[in-house]
Parts: C-alpha cells; structure tokens; sequence
C-alpha cells in the first residue's frame, strides 16, 4: 500500500531550488488541476520492482552484470499500440541474446520507454519564416506540428502521458509474461528480418545455437523457469518535476519515497546541476538513478554527485551514462573512471554513444554516423581495460521499426536515403539492423574484455 506523496515534505524540496528546462505554462489554475488529479492515480511501477532493479544494478556495478537500455528518443502518444511497442521490445530481446549468449554475461534489460515523452531542448523557442513559437518538449507538454495552437503547453497532456505509460506498460508485461519472450522464441523474433538483412541472417545462425543449447539441457532433463520469462523494466528522463513529484509515493513497507512512474529515472547533461530541483528531487527518492556526463563533467562533480545521490555507497543506486561523443571518449573518461574508483564508490559505468555524435546532414535532418556511435562504445571498452575496471553498459536511443535516421551500418544506409523513413520526433535512431550490427560487436569487445 501507498500513501500521496503530499503527506511527506521530502517529496516538495525541490520546489525551492531553480528548476531547468520546464515548461512555461500558460494556465497555472489547470496546471494544478493535472497535478491534483495524478497525485490520485494509482502507481504504474512498484516500490518492490524497483528494489529488484536497484540490485541487478548493483551486479552491473560489481562488474557481474552488462546493462542494456534503449528505446526511443522521445515516444509519441500516436504510436502507443501493440505493433510498435513489440517491435521495440522484439529488437531489445534480440540484442539481449546476442549479449547473453556470444559474450557470456547476464544483461540487466531496461526500455526507454513508459514515460520518455518529454525532451530537453537548446531554446525554448523555434523560429519558421519568421513566425516564432514554443519549441516542441515532447508530447507531455505540446504538439509536433508548428502552430500556435499546437504548441501551447497544455498541462491535460501530463493526464495523456500517465495513461499512455499505463497502456505500454500494461502490454510489456503481456509480452514478457505471456510467452512472447521465452527464449524458445529466438527464431520467431527473426521471422520477419533475416531474409532480406545481413545482422538478420547473422542473428539467425547465433538463435540456431542458442537453440541446440537448450535441445541439450532438455535432453538433460533441465526446462529452466528463467527461459520462459524475462525480467523487464521501464526507464525515463526525470525531466518535468511537477509530473515526478505527483508521481511519488512514500512506500507503506519502508516509509521511503519512491517515483512510481518508473522503475529507474535519470538526470540528463542539461538538468544535473548540483544546486538545482532535479538533483535534489532524484536524492529524495529510492528509484536507482542515473545522470548523463557530457564531456565537460569534471572528476570533482562527479565525485560531488556520488554524495548527493549515493551517499551510503550502495552499488546499484547510482548509473553514470557517459555522452562525451567519439573524438573525446579516451581523452575526457579515464580521469573520471580513476578518481571515483579511489573514492570507492561503486557506480555503473554505462555508454550512451548517441548523444555525443549528432550532427546536421545536407538535407537539414539531424543524423548520425553508426561509425561514430561505434567508435565512441570502442572509445569506451579501451578505457575501462586500460584502467581494468568494468564497462558496464550501453544506453541507445533505438526503434524496432525499419527507419532511415542514422546513416551507415551492416545494411547501409546513405546520407541521401534520410528522407525515406524519417520519422523521430526529435533525435535520430538506430533501426533493427544497426541495433543488431551494434549487439553483435558490443558482445565482441566484451569478450575482449
């Protein structure tokens, strides 16, 4: 049982610290209108699975473990449907039995998804042939399309966003308890792929193996439980504090606060200003916590951040996901990896080799090259040998749909092929195959380990 958060002062701290990248909302009355009715919904994560995952994070931490988290830049409330949710979750599956399997290591699995409907951005405003306007922050706060109607911040859709994080958790589940994600299933993840792309084939020979593996253990008379399930959690950008906030729970069992829009939250490089709301929202509640390093991040915020968000020490608390982009990967990590493995503290050391790599294509979409995402995860696993500690994750931003937003890959795609299958709302992705290509070598380096 739950409590409102409102009864605990713990979860309003924040509100007295300078909050970045909110919304400037236009109707304050209807903003407290939304917040009043969230703070009656029931949780969409418990406080228990979130203590689940804090201790598979915390394998991850010991170097027991490799985490894998990804998903999309920013979800849409059009594309909460069954088809795309389990395509996102078919790529996930398969990239975790890549790893799984060709590198021998157990993989923590955890969506962007659920909840990842709002963005930070660069300006708060967008100019178009000289009309300026709101810029887009995502569906939880205004619309895609450039008019003024659509851009207005409308606090009904912090409603939408709970209700569509409800509905997309509600088919995870389905899909990850129902049979969808039983590991005899290997092939059958494939069934549309393999034909027509090389990471498809090359997925289909490993599935081949992983299946006589378990045609040998059921001949041995072993049916493992764990196969016919998978362990799944939900993750998002703790970006707009007012729906965290309304969100939090203090937990019956242990009288502690838990976020109970999802199991894991983090902080990104543009929020985790150590005097500032997000950080001191993210030190009140008990969710694991990660927060993104830009190449900027010095050695003592670092070690500043471990003692505000973990100060007991406690592995699996605290992620940090490293965006320091392909050309400054081996030169800007090492003295952060060195000065908070003398601390003593034991974080998760996760790459997100997306974020660092972005740039502008001829044709004015955003892109990246999957050579530089690749090289930034290459940039990653060196360090973390040369220092022998443990690389202990990647954080994609990815689709199970077959887009064309990132250029190269197994099956490549041109700077001049964007246009075809654009379809972020926000960020560039990584399609199926240049998911798969990146399992595939992931697992390699891990090997090399």
């Amino acid at each position: 049982m739950t409590v409102n958060a409102n009864t605990d002062a713990g979860a309003r701290t924040w509100r007295d610290l300078p909050a970045a990248q909110q919304p400037d909302w236009p109707d304050h009355q209807a903003l407290r209108d939304a917040l009043a009715e969230l703070e009656s919904y029931p949780p969409l994560v418990f406080a228990g699975e979130c203590d689940q995952l804090r201790e598979r994070l915390g394998a991850v931490a010991r170097g027991e473990a490799f985490l894998l988290q990804g998903g999309d830049c920013a979800e849409a409330f059009d594309q909460v449907g069954a088809e795309h949710i389990r395509n996102k979750l078919k790529t996930l599956l398969q990239m975790s039995a890549v790893l799984t399997y060709a590198a021998s290591v157990p993989v923590v699995k955890v969506g962007r998804i659920a909840g990842q409907y709002s963005k930070p951005r660069s300006k708060p405003t967008e100019t178009r042939d000289g009309v300026t306007l709101p810029v887009y922050r995502g569906d939880s706060v205004n619309g895609f399309e450039f008019t003024e109607e659509s851009r207005r911040p409308d606090p009904e859709r912090l409603k939408r966003m709970y209700h569509a994080s409800s509905s997309t958790l509600n088919l995870v589940r389905a899909f990850t308890t129902g049979g969808y994600a039983d590991l005899r299933q290997v092939h059958a993840w494939n069934q549309d792929f393999v034909k027509n792309s090389p990471s498809g084939q090359r997925y289909e020979a490993l599935a081949r193996e992983i299946d006589q593996a378990m045609k040998f253990m059921r001949a041995c008379g072993t049916d493992p439980e764990e196969l016919r399930t998978v362990e799944f959690f939900s993750s998002h950008e703790a970006l707009l504090l007012d729906y965290e906030s309304a969100l939090t729970r203090v937990d019956s069992r242990s009288g502690k606060l838990y976020d109970v829009s999802g199991h894991m939250i983090w902080i990104g490089e543009r929020t985790r200003q150590l005097d500032g709301a997000h950080i001191e929202f993210a030190s009140q509640v008990r969710n694991p916590v990660g927060v993104k390093l830009g190449p900027t991040t010095t050695s003592e915020e670092a070690l500043a951040l471990i003692e505000r968000l973990d100060p007991d020490r406690e592995p699996g608390r605290l992620t940090f996901i490293t965006r320091m982009g392909a050309d400054k990967i081996r030169d800007r990590l090492p003295e952060l990896v060195e000065k908070v493995t003398a601390s003593g503290a034991q974080v998760g050391w996760v790459c997100d080799p997306m974020h660092g790599n972005t740039f502008e294509a001829a044709s004015g979409h955003k892109t990246r090259r999957f050579d530089d995402v690749l090289d930034e995860v290459k940039g990653f696993f060196e360090v973390h040998k040369s220092l022998g500690t443990h690389p202990g994750g990647i954080h994609m931003e990815l689709t199970g749909d077959d887009v064309t937003e990132c250029v190269g890959g197994g099956d490549e795609i041109f700077v001049d092929d964007l246009h075809q299958r654009y379809e972020t709302a926000c960020d560039p992705r990584l399609n199926r195959s240049q998911s798969l290509d990146l399992a595939f070598l992931v697992a390699e380096m891990y090997r090399d380990q």
